[in-house]
């Protein structure tokens, strides 16, 4: 919906079946690692793609498949968004699958789009993210960046949903550069189910369409913050980022 808003046309390839609601995740299907690489390989044989968008992997096997498949794309940036779990916790990334993720995907990675939960758990393991600024091992949230872009990726988003922050703040850091931009958005009230995947779509979304990354970033935050701003809460859990926003303020909202 996010591709599609921001006037692309994208093309899904499947690589897990979830069982899961606006509460959260009950489990997940791994798509054979062979039906991955044939669904992408089908489409790569008959159409340009001009960004990769990569998020719920499903197994260290599709991991792996999806590693060979864009190294055959240099030219075409990679967008990870690292699905480690569920706004409810239920994990969905094992250590063996964060290990295929850092071996072989980061380093092909154009901008990486972690959390700082995730962004901990993807350099030292920390399954709950705290930072212990008692302890000299603690890495801090820039020298996560830092760690990930050593592995590989050409840029970090590290963005700042899960801080205690009065405002959310996103840092963008590029190898060897450092901290290249910061943006500060308000927080919103509410929990959100699917803010990460939405960000890392219309960043994906916005560099096919020929924007730089600084401007690719920051249109896609406006984008996401906009999208949560219009959000609305279907179920019984978390919201909806409203990801037609622009659409329905033209029609007057939702329909009855």
């Amino acid at each position: 919906m996010t591709i599609s808003s921001i006037g692309c046309h994208p093309l899904s390839v499947t690589t897990a079946l979830t069982v899961q609601d606006t509460v959260g995740v009950d489990s997940v299907l791994a798509v054979d690692a062979d039906c991955v690489e044939d669904q992408a390989r089908t489409l790569l044989e008959d159409m340009p793609v001009s960004a990769f968008k990569v998020g719920l992997l499903g197994s260290l096997e599709n991991i792996a498949v999806i590693a060979g498949i864009v190294a055959d794309y240099p030219a075409v940036p990679l967008v990870l968004d690292p699905v480690l779990a569920s706004g409810r916790g239920d994990e969905l990334a094992d250590e063996e699958m964060i290990t295929g993720l850092r071996e072989l995907l980061m380093p092909l990675t154009t901008i990486l789009t972690p959390n700082s939960l995730e962004a901990r758990r993807l350099v030292d393991g920390n399954r709950d993210g705290t930072d212990d600024e008692t302890d000299p091992l603690s890495p801090t949230l820039v020298e996560c960046a830092q760690s990930l872009l050593d592995l590989g990726c050409e840029y970090v988003l590290l963005t700042g949903t899960h801080d205690n922050t009065v405002r959310v703040i996103n840092n963008l850091y590029r190898k060897g550069l450092g901290l290249v931009r910061s943006d500060a958005w308000d927080r919103l009230p509410d929990s959100y189910h699917g803010s990460g995947c939405t960000l890392a779509s219309a960043i994906a979304a916005n560099l096919a369409h020929g924007l730089s990354m600084d401007e690719a970033v920051g249109a896609a935050q406006e984008y996401t913050w906009q999208a949560l701003v219009a959000g609305f809460r279907p179920g019984m859990g978390q919201f909806l980022p409203d990801r037609f926003f622009r659409i329905r303020a033209r029609r007057g909202g939702f329909d009855d």
